[in-house]
């Protein structure tokens, strides 16, 4: 793919805060709706306080030479309840977060040091085109009923998911028309121009539904603008609540070695489901910029930014971070890859957190509009890892039962619980398409010693 802004190019300041500003509308949703999922007293802004602080460790760690954001992770979700579930109070439940994701980076750490020990070569030969192809592409796929119910989703009850189709379908149109016929930098802002034109034409249904007396018509929700009270200063400025302070320290006495146990199932399980999708993530950021992330900065980088990204960022925001397909996504829409606007995303996610207004406003977004603009983003990963099947040939048995396991297994929501651990659908995909290759790979080694 031929980029507009590769990843060491600096844009003006003017475009950089437009892209950070993109980058934020495309992977807030998915940021905030973790601690919204999972409750007990975590919030949306420390949520995006902590996936920017989480992105700074990993840009750092991998020189700024991998355009991804880290949000908050979907994957843990089982795990975080867990943490609440099992303590004596939610108080203890939030140092369970802080220990757990404490474990699943310390997971990552010891990854990060065998790969600099023995190299990537043993990644590609386990997890060859035929597995990381169907694999990217099932993260596409797997999130497209997230995004199909989004796009028929209201923010209020009583509202028509008819109406709220029309407003995310305007989002996906006039986000595709801007991307294609769009100026030079309308081809570079597609996400901004089509989530303004969807919530424009929500807040105009809004309107006539209010003036008419017709519920019918109200997609969007105010109420986060509406509760602020402008009197008190907490409505202009305050700081989120932040995992660390809400423990405190009779939070601690609650720990004990059975807890510990419990949280140890329940992270370090899942953090090994985790470096699977890292994997994919960059395999597939990898084909888009067109460098091999697994070389430069390299695996060892990327997995040290990933995993001390996920300890510190839940210090602050409660949730272990992951790279976002949706910032990917949104790479290889903009084809731009300018690292610079990965960091001013991360510092727009701290600033956001802090201005109370800002927050408000992002929450009032409708979840059709987000879902229209999903449809485009979660297409374009799902796409992307159908491209790296080019260079399989799928006349051979041994690669076509490989990549149907992958994607049926993915397509069909294949979800494996143990207990408190649960191995969702991607991670599942992979793991089989791994033992599939393994098996099959013999007769691969035949096929090519008769072509020769």
């Amino acid at each position: 793919m031929e980029l507009v802004y590769n990843i060491k190019d600096r844009p003006s300041l003017g475009k950089v805060f437009l892209f950070a500003v993109q980058q934020l509308l495309a992977i807030m949703a998915a940021t905030i709706a973790v601690p919204a999922i999972v409750g007990n007293g975590l919030t949306a802004s420390a949520a995006l306080f902590g996936a920017g602080v989480g992105t700074f460790i990993y840009l750092l760690f991998t020189k700024s030479a991998s355009p991804v954001f880290l949000g908050s992770s979907f994957a843990f979700i089982g795990s975080m309840f867990s943490a609440f579930g099992g303590a004596a109070s939610v108080t203890v439940g939030y140092w369970g977060l802080i220990i757990g994701a404490l474990m699943a980076g310390l997971v990552y750490i010891i990854i990060a040091i065998a790969v600099k020990k023995c190299g990537v070569l043993w990644i590609d030969r386990l997890m060859p085109p035929v597995i990381i192809g169907p694999t990217v592409a099932i993260i596409g796929l797997s999130l497209s009923g997230n995004a199909i119910g989004d796009l028929m989703k209201t923010s209020v009850e009583g509202g028509s998911s008819y109406v709220a189709l029309i407003c995310g379908l305007v989002t996906l149109f006039v986000t595709m028309l801007c991307s294609v016929y769009g100026n030079k930098l309308g081809k570079l802002i597609p996400f901004i121009q089509g989530i303004l034109a969807g919530y424009i034409v929500a807040s105009i249904f809004a309107v006539i539904g209010y003036a008419t007396n017709n519920p019918s018509l109200i997609v969007i929700n105010y109420s986060a603008l509406t509760a602020l009270d402008f009197s008190k200063f907490s409505s202009y400025l305050s700081l989120p609540k932040f995992t660390f302070a809400l423990g405190g320290i009779e939070g601690l006495k609650g720990v004990t070695g059975t807890y510990l146990l419990t949280i140890f199932a329940a992270y370090v399980p899942v953090a090994f489901v985790v470096f699977a999708e890292h994997l994919a993530d960059h395999k597939n950021l990898s084909s888009i910029v067109g460098v091999n992330l697994l070389e430069e900065p390299g695996l060892t980088r990327t997995l040290l930014g990933d995993g001390v990204g996920t300890m510190v960022s839940t210090l602050f925001g409660g949730c272990p971070n992951t790279t976002y397909g949706e910032s990917i996504g949104c790479v290889a829409i903009t084809r731009n890859a300018s690292t610079i606007s990965i960091w001013g995303c991360a510092i727009l996610c701290i600033i956001f957190s802090l201005i109370t207004p800002l927050v408000a406003f992002l929450e009032t977004i409708p979840s059709c509009v987000m879902g229209g603009v999903c449809v485009a983003l979660y297409g374009f990963i799902a796409v992307s890892g159908l491209k790296m099947f080019q260079q399989v040939d799928l006349n051979k048995n041994s690669n076509l039962f490989v990549a149907s396991v992958i994607l049926i297994t993915g397509v069909g929501g294949m979800v494996v619980k143990f207990g408190q651990v649960e191995i969702r659908t991607v991670a599942c995909a992979l793991i089989l398409g791994i033992v599939t290759n393994l098996l099959l790979s013999p007769a691969r080694k035949e096929d090519k010693t008769e072509e020769k």
